[in-house]
């Protein structure tokens, strides 16, 4: 039986890693794919010598164009700018939706059936993009955030307890950005709830530096942005899909009224599966938790109005 095929698009610090853990985990063969030649094969051939040393029979192929992606069963998309200094929101919108929308257009020409995830930023707006441009089921276009955020929540909580990270439990759900939403009310260390071992105005900084996290890696790297953990959670999206495991995570999907909105991708409590997202889970929020929501869906809804006026 073949093995499953994960097209990766952008090899950058992203991309390339998401690759990286594709491998590792022997997933899927994968193809990595850039504008700049040479850099996807050279990244490519890189891994594959490393295929002997981790036991992995993946096979791992770099190119510039998008022939060997065909019957991709899942694309991740990791290609755009980041902000520079001096550029608008408007600017880094403009340019990464050009750059989406050309993208999306070679994966549904040569994956129909695939499901893709949106790892490019700004990720809500762009999952709306890749929508609009793919016109697949709503179940297959869906994007990674919801899982990183909770990774860095879910660390924070480890590191200020002392505690293993398996058995931290809780969810980030929102747009990706300061206005994400963080669950206290939802979060458990062991079955504990986590109020009863924080108190809440620590709980409330751990939030902060949730929020704030991608922030607080850029200013400590200077020169570029987080990737491993952004890919690691692209590729554990992945594998719920190509292993049909059925993981619920939190991710950007388009919402048909779940939580009181519509054609909107929020990040929310999905169950993954070999059909992509099979399910929307609605939680029960509290008032508070329900403003917050609704504030992080607004600020979503700016990003896809700005996105019109692009």
């Amino acid at each position: 039986m073949p093995r499953a095929k994960i097209s990766v698009i952008g090899a950058g610090n992203v991309g390339a890693t998401c690759a990286h853990w594709i491998v590792a985990k022997e997933l899927a063969d994968c193809v990595l794919v850039d504008i700049v030649e040479g850099m996807p094969q050279g990244k490519a051939l890189d891994m594959m010598e490393a295929t002997p040393v981790v036991d992995s029979d993946c096979q791992i192929t770099g190119s510039n164009g998008y022939e060997a992606t065909a019957g991709s069963d899942v694309v991740i998309i990791t290609s755009g700018i980041p902000r520079k200094p001096g550029m608008s929101r408007d600017d880094l919108l403009a340019t990464n939706k050009k750059i989406m929308s050309s993208v999306c257009a070679e994966v549904k020409k040569t994956s129909p059936d695939a499901c893709v995830i949106i790892v490019a930023n700004p990720l809500d707006a762009m999952c709306h993009v890749a929508f609009d441009t793919l016109d697949f089921p709503r179940e297959r276009v869906m994007g990674m955030a919801g899982v990183l955020d909770t990774a860095r929540y879910k660390s924070f909580i480890a590191m200020e307890l002392n505690v293993s990270v398996e058995d931290v439990h809780g969810m980030v759900l929102g747009g990706h950005g300061d206005t994400m939403v963080p669950l206290p009310n939802h979060t458990s260390v062991g079955g504990i709830p986590l109020t009863e071992l924080i108190a809440k105005e620590r709980i409330d900084e751990i939030i902060t530096r949730t929020a704030k996290g991608g922030a607080e890696i850029v200013g400590l790297l200077k020169t570029g942005s987080a990737f491993y953990a952004p890919s690691a959670g692209a590729v554990a999206m992945a594998e719920s899909i190509i292993k049909d495991k059925k993981r619920v995570l939190p991710c950007a999907s388009l919402l048909n009224g779940e939580y009181g909105h519509n054609d909107l991708f929020i990040g929310v409590p999905c169950i993954l599966g070999k059909g992509g997202v099979e399910k929307v889970i609605e939680l029960k929020l509290d008032d508070h938790e329900k403003g917050l929501l609704d504030h992080s869906a607004n600020a979503v809804k700016g990003l896809v109005e700005a996105l019109a006026n692009n």
